[in-house]
């Protein structure tokens, strides 16, 4: 279900995230642009997912509402989200994963209700997502590289190792002493045709 990779690291005041382009149907891959991380609340937080884009798309609409509704308060956010997500009989059977963060924090969100805030600055989701977070891990305790450095760099190392992961990147940043972004707040380290339009299917 969650064939993809997303990260997402803290350090010194910026949170990056970067997400994989990757779609496979299948043993197929069908494209390797795809974008699976975006900003939102104008770009105060990011958020990037794992699973099937309609669903993701639809707990995305409602986490960005949530948002909204708290000021910015990320973590209110993610707790009204997942408590919809959990007992609403429609959403309780969306499949994807979220990470969602700020300039402060980063989240992860399920569906069985779990709001999960890493003892470590530093989240991983996707079938990519156990090696990408132990490469981020490792850089951030015995490098000098920069969040959005780890966050690219965590997401490379673990497409050597899982097939649904391509390594092509798409790397968005948020807060204190942010690299050159793009008009739409991104930073794109590897090549990435736009958009996210895509359908991210059960292995994509």
């Amino acid at each position: 279900m969650h064939g993809t990779t997303i990260v997402a690291v803290h350090k010194d005041g910026v949170t990056a995230i970067a997400g994989d382009g990757q779609v496979t149907m299948g043993e197929t891959i069908v494209k390797r642009g795809a974008v699976k991380v975006r900003p939102l609340a104008d770009g105060a937080v990011l958020a990037g997912f794992a699973g099937t884009v309609s669903d993701a798309f639809t707990l995305l609409e409602k986490f960005e509402g949530y948002l909204e509704s708290a000021k910015g308060n990320l973590v209110r956010a993610a707790v009204e989200t997942v408590k919809e997500w959990r007992t609403d009989r429609a959403l309780r059977n969306l499949e994807a994963l979220l990470i969602v963060a700020d300039s402060e924090q980063i989240l992860t969100l399920s569906g069985v209700g779990d709001v999960i805030a890493p003892d470590e600055p530093v989240a991983a989701v996707g079938s990519g997502g156990p090696y990408a977070q132990a490469a981020a891990t490792a850089l951030m305790r015995h490098s000098d590289m920069s969040a959005a450095e780890i966050a690219r760099t965590a997401l490379l190392i673990a497409a050597e190792i899982d097939i649904y992961t391509s390594g092509n990147a798409t790397v968005l940043t948020v807060g204190d002493d942010e690299p050159a972004a793009d008009a739409d707040g991104s930073v794109t380290t590897d090549p990435v045709v736009p958009g996210a339009a895509a359908s991210d299917d059960a292995s994509g």
